[in-house]
């Protein structure tokens, strides 16, 4: 769409903008039958609030239902539902109008594929540790040998809000996808909430825990956590020297975990101890003989 104005600028001028529809196109390159396809309508000139009527066919005259809504800054963005018994080969489109602009026009032509399906979602283990290598694997019907996907990985949030950590390519060979990924917390620990203090609101410790989706186009399937959850473990070096720099070996401590448990040992000759696979978060490390020592002093 091309503008111009050639009038003088030192008045006012009244100008027409006419409303327009710039483009009406699906959001990827093919279909798959019995799932959504995302489709968006750019405008020009429309109207915040416009209505806007969507209507989805196939060549084969199937059809993929209607959407009646309103456009909101010039853009619309939405799914139709591309049915199971539609023949595979059909090629689908959509009508899109704005009645009260007097705007109407046609989708590309997309062809629509088989069903895809995302099966067996899973990871190499269940618990993950600073810089542990883990598999992603998954079983893929649908999806031609070295078409490359996308494997998303999100922090659960048990709200619903789930963060993205990282998106990393995989290519299905034999129906299947594996990708490694190398696991590193990128947060403060100490910023996880303890159990004591999520009791103020009713709430109880959790560590951070992931899952996986697999991207075709714009769908994603595994939402629902259909790999399982990758729970993070952490670990604590402790080494106890005095004042001087010289080590002390031989004393017990108590660590007080986040989760509100709590973990006992003893130091070596040395004064150094390693606890794995502890809860991650804000631990508090107590010396009951030293502390002992240091009441009689006082």
């Amino acid at each position: 769409m091309e503008l111009k104005f050639i009038k003088a600028t030192d008045s006012e001028h009244k100008i027409k903008l006419e409303s327009s529809l710039i483009y009406a196109a699906w959001r990827a390159g093919v279909g798959y039958a019995g799932q959504a396809a995302s489709f968006e309508v750019v405008t020009a000139f429309v109207g915040d609030g416009a209505s806007i009527k969507i209507k989805g066919s196939s060549e084969n005259g199937v059809s993929l239902g209607k959407i009646s809504d309103k456009i909101k800054n010039n853009i619309y963005i939405g799914q139709l539902e591309i049915p199971e018994n539609i023949k595979i080969g059909d090629t689908i489109y959509f009508e899109a109008e704005l009645p009260d602009n007097g705007v109407s026009g046609e989708s590309n032509r997309i062809t629509v594929l088989p069903p895809v399906e995302i099966t067996n979602m899973k990871w190499s283990a269940k618990e993950a540790r600073r810089g542990d290598t883990l598999t992603l694997s998954a079983d893929v019907k649908g999806i031609r040998n070295g078409t490359e996907v996308g494997i998303v990985i999100y922090e659960y949030d048990r709200d619903g809000i789930h963060d993205r950590i990282a998106e990393l390519p995989a290519v299905v060979q034999n129906q299947k996808i594996e990708v490694n990924w190398e696991y590193e917390y990128h947060e403060d620990a100490d910023e996880i909430p303890t159990a004591q203090e999520l009791q103020k609101y009713g709430r109880n410790y959790n560590p951070p825990e992931y899952f996986f989706t697999v991207k075709i186009g714009e769908l994603e399937y595994g939402r629902n956590q259909e790999s399982g959850l990758l729970e993070f473990k952490d670990w604590v070096e402790i080494v106890l020297k005095s004042t001087g720099g010289k080590p002390i070996g031989d004393e017990d401590y108590i660590l007080y975990l986040p989760d509100g448990s709590q973990r006992k040992g003893k130091l070596d000759a040395s004064g150094y101890a390693k606890e794995e696979n502890i809860p991650p978060g804000r631990i508090r490390i107590e010396m009951p003989n030293l502390t002992r020592i240091r009441r009689q002093q006082g």
